[in-house]
Formats: structure tokens, C-alpha cells, sequence
């Protein structure tokens, strides 16, 4: 049997073995979310959140430069997390997750339950007061630092390094004297792998992001950890811009293709000049170089492109997915839609209703192409839902925002972002 991307139902349990709390929570809830009870994530300012989709700043549990992941395991915002996922009540912190629903995504939250159900008998040993004392993550994503060789245009300092230099132009010396180029998570550089490394033999599953994991040699110490321990039964997850696939004599695919399970998802949001501009930094030739050379030495591996959507790249994402089907890249369904929500000022939701009339035009005429091809709905449901999402809201006061930020940028950048993505001269 296929697997089925966009089921909520868990993989490595049957919800009619649970008992009828069990199954509730994990089958019919709204609210409930394993990640509470497996996981942890770290930002590399060290702000730690109970999963990287949790609302920043409102979700935020403790910090790792101040305290160790087990202190922060029952700080009291995560306890009062576990409290209103066992009583379903909604919390502030999983926003987007809620948000993402009502679109028709397939969830942060849904994810981790599909994948992490397994471990729902976790749940028997909280208290009332939401403290769990079984501090074991067998689900990893901590972003050892913000090392990255990119300043995408919907990111910033905090996530990548290459960012401080326009940053220190937007805000100013001071901010800059205040703020380094590169930061790390814990409280010391090495901090964070050292408190990892004690949950090695637990981890199921590792999510590789940043900064760009595969600059990081974080990464590639772990995977020689788990290597020496024959611990190839670890799923790998990557977020990655792709543009390099090799730190000195270390080269990522020797690694990937001795695992039993590897997921690759490309941050591309567009190919050609369109990928240069919105994603800083990147040489498309290369990327598309990467690929060729990874189909060749683990074709296993799977290699999905996992756009951000945003007004930048909406109109333009479905003759990008077509030319990489077409050039054997990828096949029709390697493609999972991020919905970009933060800024806001470059959401999809900005555009006015005749540019949406366009995009819908757009889309209905790709899903046409693409439907018959993709069997496991993986890439139709992104379309579809971005559409949903689209129409749901109307932001389209915050154009005179996108103009202004994307012409501050372009400024100190010396760039014109319609050279590069002319249809946008329509929300002119």
C-alpha cells in the first residue's frame, strides 16, 4: 500500500488498539499535538518552542542560553501546553497550525500525530499540572546556529548569517554593535550537541534546518555518531537550500545513501534569475547540478521540492514544478507547499482580487495537468489548498507594506525586483 501524505491516520499504530481517550486525542481532536511529549525545538537565538510551527515570541517555553533542555522539559509554559492539549483547549502557541487547518494544509500538528502517535501512552504519565518526568526526545530539531550562505528574502538575521550585513544597513550601527553574525543556541557552541547526544539512543527521527544544514559540521558529527552505532534505522528529514552538498572531504550524499530512510526537502521557490533574487545568494546552475548528482549516487533518497509560497513566487511555482518534471528533476507529486505566513506583508492573501483571479486561473490550469499524474495527491493538495487559503482572507492593505519593505531592500541590494519578477508590477 502507498503511503498516504495527507491521512492524519498514525503509521506505526492502529487508533482501534488505543483506549477511547487515546483515540480521541489522536483521532478526532483539533488541538492536541504529540510534539509536547517528544520534542523540543531551538531557535539559534536559543529561544526554545515546543515545535519550530509554534507562534514566536507567544509560544515560547524557555530559553537554551540560560537553561538546559530538561530544565525547559517542565518549564511552566510547557506544562500548561500538555494541560491544554489533554483538555483540548486551544493555545495561543499553535496558531499557525490552526490557521493551516482551516485552510485545508495538512498541519504541523497532524503531522507530528501521524508520525509520533506511536508514543501516546506518554500522555498516562502527566500530571495534573502538566509535568512530564520522562525527559527522553526521540524527535529532534534543534538549529545548532544561524550559519547560512543565503539572505532569502522572506528571512532575516535571526536564521542566517549572511543577513547581518543588509540587516546592519536597515537598522543601523548601534543594532549592529548589539547583535553578532553568528549565533548559536546554547550556552556555550558545543552545548547543544552535548545535550543531545544523551537522547541518541532514543531519536527515531532527526530534522535537519537552520541556518543551511549541510554547512554545519553539527551535522555531519551526528551522522557519524549514529553511523558508528549502526543506528541507520534513524529517519533523516532535511530542510536545505541545496546549493551545497559538500563541507571539505565530507560529501552529504556518501552519508544519505546508507540510511534506511532519507527526505530531502529543496527550499526553491523558483528557478532561473526568480530563485536569485528571492533566495540571495543562490547559483541556479549549481542547484540543478546538486539534483543531477544525487539522483546518480542515491536515487533511494526522497528528494522533494518544498517551496515557501508567497506573493513573490505564486504565479511563477507552477511553470517552475512543470520544468523540473519535465527535465526528470522530479516527479509530479515531489512537490509540498509551504504557506509563507510570516511577514505578513508578503503573504499570498496581499494580492488584490484581480491578481488572485490570475492565480486561481493559473492553478486550476496546472492542477488539470497534474492531477492524473499524482496519485498520492501529495503536490495537488498543495495547489488546492493554497487556493482555499488565498480566498479565505483579504490582506490586500498590506501592498503599500510589501512595496515598502521590498523597495528598502532592493535599495541597499541594487536591485529592481521587477527586473527579475515582472508580473508583480500588477499590485503597483
Amino acid at each position: 500500500m502507498s503511503y498516504n501524505y495527507n491521512s492524519s491516520e498514525p503509521i506505526k499504530i492502529s487508533l482501534n488498539s488505543l483506549e477511547e481517550r487515546e483515540r480521541r486525542l489522536l483521532g478526532e481532536s483539533k488541538t492536541f499535538c504529540m510534539y509536547p511529549w517528544i520534542h523540543l525545538h531551538a531557535y539559534p537565538t536559543g529561544e526554545a518552542y515546543p515545535c519550530c510551527h509554534a507562534e514566536m515570541g507567544v509560544g515560547q517555553v524557555g530559553n537554551c542560553k540560560t537553561n538546559t533542555m530538561a530544565e525547559i522539559w517542565n518549564s511552566p509554559e510547557q506544562k500548561q501546553l500538555r494541560k491544554d492539549m489533554l483538555t483540548e483547549t486551544p493555545n495561543a502557541a499553535c496558531g499557525r497550525c490552526y490557521e493551516q487547518e482551516e485552510s485545508g494544509f495538512f498541519s504541523g500538528r497532524q503531522s507530528a500525530n501521524k508520525h509520533h502517535g506511536h508514543h501516546i501512552h506518554r500522555t498516562q504519565n502527566t500530571t495534573e499540572d502538566g509535568e512530564h518526568k520522562d525527559f527522553e526526545m526521540t524527535y529532534w530539531d534543534i538549529r545548532f546556529s544561524n550559519l547560512c550562505n543565503l539572505s532569502c528574502r522572506s528571512c532575516g538575521h535571526i536564521f542566517s548569517s549572511s543577513w547581518y550585513k543588509d540587516q546592519t544597513a536597515l537598522a543601523g550601527p548601534e543594532w549592529a554593535e548589539n547583535n553578532n553574525v553568528l549565533n548559536y543556541a546554547g550556552r556555550f557552541k558545543t552545548d547543544m550537541m552535548e545535550q543531545l547526544m544523551e537522547h541518541l539512543d532514543h531519536v527515531e527521527q532527526i530534522y535537519f534546518a537552520g541556518g543551511e544544514p549541510l554547512m554545519m559540521d553539527e551535522h555531519y558529527v551526528i551522522l557519524e555518531e549514529l553511523e558508528r552505532r549502526g543506528r541507520f534505522d534513524v529517519r533523516l528529514i532535511y530542510n536545505s537550500n541545496f546549493t551545497q552538498v559538500k563541507l571539505k572531504d565530507r560529501m552529504v550524499f556518501d552519508y544519505w545513501k546508507k540510511f534506511d530512510s532519507v527526505a530531502v526537502g529543496a527550499s526553491l521557490d523558483a528557478m532561473g534569475p526568480r530563485a536569485e533574487y528571492i533566495r540571495k545568494g543562490t547559483e541556479w546552475e549549481v542547484v540543478e547540478e546538486n539534483r543531477r548528482k544525487m539522483i546518480e549516487t542515491c536515487p533511494r533518497v526522497d528528494f522533494y521540492i518544498s517551496p515557501t509560497l508567497s506573493i513573490m513566487n505564486a504565479m511563477h511555482l507552477p511553470d517552475f514544478h512543470k520544468e523540473w518534471v519535465g527535465k526528470g528533476l522530479i516527479k509530479p507529486q515531489d512537490l509540498n507547499v509551504n504557506i509563507l505566513q510570516d511577514p505578513d506583508y508578503f503573504r499570498l492573501d496581499i494580492a488584490p482580487k484581480s491578481y488572485k483571479e490570475q492565480i486561481k486561473a493559473k492553478y486550476e490550469k496546472h492542477l488539470e495537468w497534474l492531477r492524473p499524474m499524482d496519485k498520492l495527491n501529495r503536490a495537488t493538495v498543495g495547489f488546492e489548498s493554497a487556493l482555499q487559503y488565498m480566498d479565505s482572507t483579504d490582506n490586500s492593505h498590506l501592498i503599500e507594506k510589501f512595496w515598502q519593505k521590498t523597495n528598502q531592500l532592493d535599495e541597499i541590494r541594487k536591485e529592481n525586483i521587477l527586473d527579475f519578477i515582472p508580473e508583480l508590477g500588477a499590485l503597483k
